[in-house]
């Protein structure tokens, strides 16, 4: 039974980390630029959001998710700033593609990819609410196996978003191999536009 619900926990870690939106095309622009390791790292990121998520979601954590509920507008406009400098700072960029050091993701580049991840993340209200839906809809929310079923449910969500992040990263370092450099710049070039316009989506829907 524990074995059921721990797999269905991962499921769900993974297919709520599946959609397409900003920080799946920083994971794949950055993978571009940096490599594997660094794009699992902005994964990461938002895998450790996630997790957050599901841990209030999980434990009941109502005022958590009022918060998110309340301040909905504000978390999203905050959410859409931020998407647009980084869309458009990824336009501007002349970074090419570049063979991958030694240190990977390690340093102050692997900190901004996490950070701006879990913070981008952390500014989707939609995304706790996903949660409670998808815990209810899967019967994983039953406050009489206690608090062990919960941390089984948590740790499976991580799990699951993990491996998506490892499979994403994975798959953008092997376009990455068989691309010429002018190439992988004009993508994430295109990525950065992408990006930018997810923000003014964003924007629009607050205003």
């Amino acid at each position: 039974m524990k074995e059921i619900l721990f797999l269905k926990a991962v499921v769900i870690g993974f297919f709520l980390a599946v959609p397409i939106g900003p920080v799946n095309l920083l994971c794949i622009r950055r993978t571009l630029l940096g490599g594997r390791i660094i794009g699992f790292i902005s994964g990461l990121g938002a895998a450790v959001a996630d997790t957050f998520f599901a841990f209030a979601a999980a434990f009941g954590l109502s005022f958590i998710t009022n918060f998110y509920v309340q301040e909905e507008k504000w978390l999203q406009f905050g959410g859409g700033i931020f998407i647009c400098v980084l869309g458009v700072m990824s336009m501007l960029s002349h970074e090419f593609g570049k063979p991958e050091k030694k240190n990977g993701g390690r340093g102050r580049g692997g900190f901004q990819a996490f950070i701006s991840s879990f913070f981008l993340t952390l500014t989707n209200p939609i995304t706790i609410l996903a949660f409670a839906a998808a815990f209810a809809g899967f019967g994983l929310i039953n406050p009489d196996e206690g608090h062990a079923s919960a941390f089984l449910v948590v740790t499976g969500v991580f799990l699951g978003s993990i491996i998506w992040w490892f499979t994403i990263s994975s798959i953008a370092s092997f376009l990455r191999k068989k691309l010429n450099s002018h190439v992988l710049h004009r993508i994430t070039q295109i990525s950065g536009l992408v990006i930018t316009v997810f923000g003014v989506l964003i924007l629009l829907g607050v205003i």
